[in-house]
């Protein structure tokens, strides 16, 4: 199975790939396709632990260029795609996280996914373990591995053990240095363009048209369009609508009554939002309250 199976969404370029019915899930892939992926989101979180080959990923906007033993961290609704040279054979390790999982596996004041808040926050996805910490890593991801597909005694405990283990490992990195080495080129970043998208993560419930965010960043209508598109593989419209979507559902989730979801979330019209939320997620408001958080 294919870490990015799954449909795209109908309205928009930006799609859904992937479903997570279990706690969380471990791929260990490796092959040599050039399989083309567009930009697409998860609604769990997933860590990406790069063995080899040569594949870069743009998170949100941002481009990183993976080397072996990179993870990357990337947190639900975050926008991305893999760019995978064929040259190489293109080994990984990744690990799907239901977020329901995580939650109950944190304690008050130790979230489990504190590590991904913080990759966002940084607006940095990227760690790069070096030394002895790229053998741990390893060797705990082999342990776990094996008691996935162990038949022993309280075998999935294990597993379920030795996977709250490697995102203490994680968390404690990050926090500890979440920095690259310096002189090791790890990513690319349009600052004019990042610098709108967290415009817009945090104004979702204002006006935000293209004019709206020409005029704010000083910038050609022209020039934000075309140069957007090529960052974030999404349209202005298309990326705005995308988030508006995921916080809404985020919010009907939480208990949030559905008109007022949609008018937090910055729909002015619940008809407009109605359609595009059905476009999106297949199903209506209600019956999306009581899906599985990880599908």
């Amino acid at each position: 199975m294919f870490e990015e199976g799954g449909q795209m969404l109908d309205y928009s370029e930006a799609g859904k790939r992937g479903y997570l019915l279990e706690d969380f899930r471990l791929f260990h892939l490796k092959d040599s396709l050039a399989q083309k992926m567009d930009y697409h989101y998860h609604e769990f979180d997933k860590l990406i632990l790069v063995l080899g080959g040569k594949v870069t990923y743009v998170v949100e906007g941002v481009t990183y260029f993976l080397q072996p033993w990179d993870i990357l961290l990337v947190q639900h609704s975050l926008i991305h795609k893999p760019i995978i040279d064929p040259a190489k054979p293109y080994e990984r390790v990744v690990v799907w996280l239901g977020r329901q999982w995580l939650e109950s596996r944190s304690d008050p004041g130790v979230r489990l996914d504190q590590c991904f808040d913080t990759a966002r926050e940084r607006g940095f996805h990227l760690l790069r373990p070096e030394g002895d910490r790229r053998l741990q890593y390893m060797s705990g991801i082999r342990r776990l591995e094996e008691a996935l597909v162990s038949t022993e005694f309280a075998a999935a405990r294990l597993a379920d053990t030795l996977c709250q283990q490697l995102l203490i490992a994680v968390n404690r990195d990050i926090l500890r240095d979440g920095a690259v080495p310096e002189g090791q080129e790890a990513c690319r970043v349009d600052p004019k363009m990042e610098e709108i998208i967290r415009y817009i993560a945090g104004h979702l419930d204002a006006p935000l048209s293209v004019d709206d965010l020409a005029r704010q960043f000083f910038i050609s209508r022209y020039y934000l369009m075309h140069r957007f598109k090529a960052v974030t593989g999404c349209t202005v419209h298309q990326y705005i609508n995308q988030k508006r979507l995921l916080l809404a559902g985020e919010l009907i989730r939480s208990g949030t009554p559905v008109m007022k979801a949609a008018e937090q979330a910055g729909f002015s019209e619940y008809s407009t939002f109605l359609r595009a939320f059905q476009s999106t997620f297949h199903m209506s408001p209600k019956a999306f309250r009581q899906s599985p958080a990880a599908d």
